[in-house]
This record gives structure tokens, sequence and C-alpha cells, in this order.
């Protein structure tokens, strides 16, 4: 009776570890913008060709006052907290629609400057990939203002899979296959 009971605690030991090595965690910053369905559409079909878990980041940037008259701390606060409901509810979407296509998908919602905190919940949870938008600025635009996705491209120690403003038609030829 030990023998049998040991043989089925390290069958599912082995089990365990297995899924543990094989489940790719794809990182997927997220803007809620308009390129937002072609990202996650992308990184849908990198999930599912890699046995992989989404794991759907948005980061609410607050407003950066330049002005000398500057506004009162409450209304940047609330405009903070609005823009956190916001983006609380539009994950809770974007989780719901993949999750119904069978990616097993989580999201996380962050308060700050985007790229270092998505650098950082990249080697909190150990991605394997980050998938991310371009908005396909200028390359002066980019050199003068610099791009969440520049940052995150240089910095990364995992690889960075970048989808095109552009990609609609690529993400769902991709996701038919």
């Amino acid at each position: 009776m030990r023998l049998t009971l040991a043989k089925i605690c390290l069958a599912s030991v082995t089990q365990v570890r297995y899924s543990q090595v094989t489940m790719k965690t794809i990182l997927v910053p997220i803007d809620l913008s308009a390129t937002t369905a072609t990202v996650c559409d992308a990184a849908a079909s990198l999930a599912k060709g890699l046995n992989g878990k989404l794991i759907l980041l948005h980061v609410v940037q607050p407003p950066v006052i330049t002005s000398d008259y500057g506004i009162a701390i409450e209304n940047l606060e609330e405009l903070v907290a609005v823009s956190e409901k916001t983006a609380t509810t539009q994950l809770a979407a974007q989780q719901a629609k993949y999750r119904g296509d069978g990616v097993n998908v989580e999201t996380v919602q962050l308060t700050g400057a985007p790229a270092p905190l998505i650098l950082d919940q990249a080697q909190h949870l150990n991605a394997d990939y980050i998938v991310m938008g371009s908005h396909g600025h200028t390359p002066l635009y980019d050199l003068l203002v610099g791009t969440t996705t520049h940052g995150v491209l240089k910095k990364a120690k995992c690889p960075v899979v970048i989808v095109p403003a552009e990609a609609k038609e690529t993400a769902k030829k991709i996701a038919k296959k």
C-alpha cells in the first residue's frame, strides 16, 4: 500500500512539473486604444500555439502637469480614479472575450510610468514573451518623445513581439490557422 501511494504522489508531482515547464507566460501590455484588439488577437494566437497564458496588463499613466497654474490635487486624483475605473471595465471585457475563445487569461492593472512597470511585471511574472503594439509614429517623433515600446524593447530580458497598428489583417489570418 505504501508503494502504491508513493507512485501516485510521484506521478502527480511529475505531471505538475511538466505542465509548469510547457505553459508559457505571455505578458500583453495594452493601452486600450484602437490597436488593443489587434495586439490581443496576435497574443491570443501565440498563446494557443504555445499552450500559453496571457497576462493583459494596463498601466494608467497619471497626467503630467506642466502649467504654472496647475490643477487642484483633488481633480488630479479624481481624473486618475476615473481612468482606473474605466480601465478595469475594459480589461474585464477583454478578459471575457479571450476566455470565451478558450484562452487562459488574467489581468493586471497598475498606475505609474508604463515602461518601468511593464519591465517589472515581466520579471515578476517570469514572462516568456512580451507582445505589445506600436502606434506607427514617425522616427522623428520616436526620437524626440520616445515610446513605451522602445523603452521596453531596449531593456526587456525576454523576447518582445511588436505588433504594428496596421497588422489587423495579419492577426486575423494568424488567429484562423
